[in-house]
């Protein structure tokens, strides 16, 4: 009878115990959905780089030589198409990214399967979310709203010099910013094909932060360029709330940390920016992962660009305005629709 008693009474404390919601369970799984990729963008190519010198110098010394002969035989591949699984497009982890924030895909005109395009993707913010949420993972549909049309997004090349981290870029669909990349993109590979570029670049996270709509891009001509040499449309694109998801210590211009900033973007390619967001156990804590802050990226209207092997500079110049105005037209289309006021501008240096 004790015995039974003790049993009833633990079953009791038992039930009376406050499981997770459903709510509490899709809001963890966001979390680490964003944690893994955080991190992964972070810390994968230099954890990776430290962890094969350290073998090195053990008995598992083969592995690291290995695997250096096979990124010398491999070097090329970024360039020349690279190895995307469509298969990872399609992973669950991606629909608990997108919920995070959330994101979404914003369709204004259709693209048709028989060109080529590349799209500019406006702001960078600091980690280009918007960007790789829409245009690598599958998340928010882009191959149902533009049938027939295979995005790609392009990224520092850097970063496919670092061990590892090169094979999960390529996985995914990413491909380096160099010219050859892109002109095998659109040439190699048939039509139907949208390379995406966040045209701001590195210049460009140095001065993202809340309420800010400012552009580096006045000056940005190479994509045009691009674009002519190989027919590819110009679409612009612009993601709605990315300059939201972090706070950035800003420099003025003229100060000594900006020139640091400046100079370290110059020889690396990229800007340390000081930045931070919320902590892992509390969103009013600090820490690196981004606010939970809606993002939505509207897609413009195509910017048809003839054939011309080798542009003049006012061709290019004519065409470089051509999707400035309609980047434009997108912007204070829409402003007013995902949360800025009809006063606030798009400012282009």
């Amino acid at each position: 009878a004790g015995s039974r008693a003790s049993i009833q009474t633990a079953l009791r404390t038992l039930l009376a115990v406050p499981w997770l919601s459903q709510c509490d369970v899709s809001s963890t799984l966001q979390l680490l959905a964003v944690l893994q990729w955080v991190l992964s963008f972070l810390l994968l190519g230099t954890v990776s780089l430290l962890l094969l010198i350290y073998l090195l110098f053990t008995s598992l010394w083969l592995i690291p030589v290995l695997y250096l002969a096979w990124i010398i035989l491999d070097w090329d591949t970024p360039e020349k198409g690279g190895r995307r699984l469509p298969c990872l497009r399609r992973w669950t982890v991606w629909k608990h990214f997108r919920d995070y924030f959330p994101v979404k895909l914003v369709k204004t005109h259709d693209l048709s399967p028989s060109h080529n395009y590349i799209i500019g993707s406006h702001p960078h913010g600091i980690l280009c979310v918007g960007a790789f949420c829409n245009f690598i993972t599958g998340s928010t549909g882009f191959e149902e709203l533009f049938p027939g049309i295979r995005s790609f997004l392009t990224t520092l090349a850097g970063n496919f010099r670092l061990p590892v981290f090169r094979e999960y870029l390529m996985s995914g669909g990413l491909f380096p910013v160099t010219r050859r990349a892109i002109g095998y993109l659109l040439s190699q590979k048939g039509t139907g094909n949208a390379v995406a570029i966040v045209i701001g670049g590195a210049a460009e996270s140095l001065s993202c932060r809340p309420g800010v709509t400012t552009l580096i891009l006045k000056n940005r001509k190479g994509f045009v360029r691009m674009a002519l040499r190989h027919g590819a449309f110009l679409v612009p694109s612009f993601s709605f709330g990315e300059n939201d998801l972090f706070r950035q210590v800003v420099f003025e211009e003229g100060s000594w940390m900006r020139s640091i900033q400046r100079r370290f973007q110059k020889m690396m390619g990229f800007a340390p920016c000081l930045f931070y967001g919320r902590g892992l156990t509390s969103c009013r804590s600090r820490g690196f992962l981004p606010y939970a802050r809606p993002i939505t990226t509207v897609v413009g209207e195509p910017v048809a660009v003839p054939k011309v092997e080798n542009p003049s500079r006012e061709l290019v110049d004519r065409y470089h305005e051509l999707y400035i105005h309609a980047l434009l037209k997108l912007f204070n289309e829409n402003k007013t629709k995902y949360g800025l006021s009809e006063s606030d501008e798009l400012h282009i240096l």
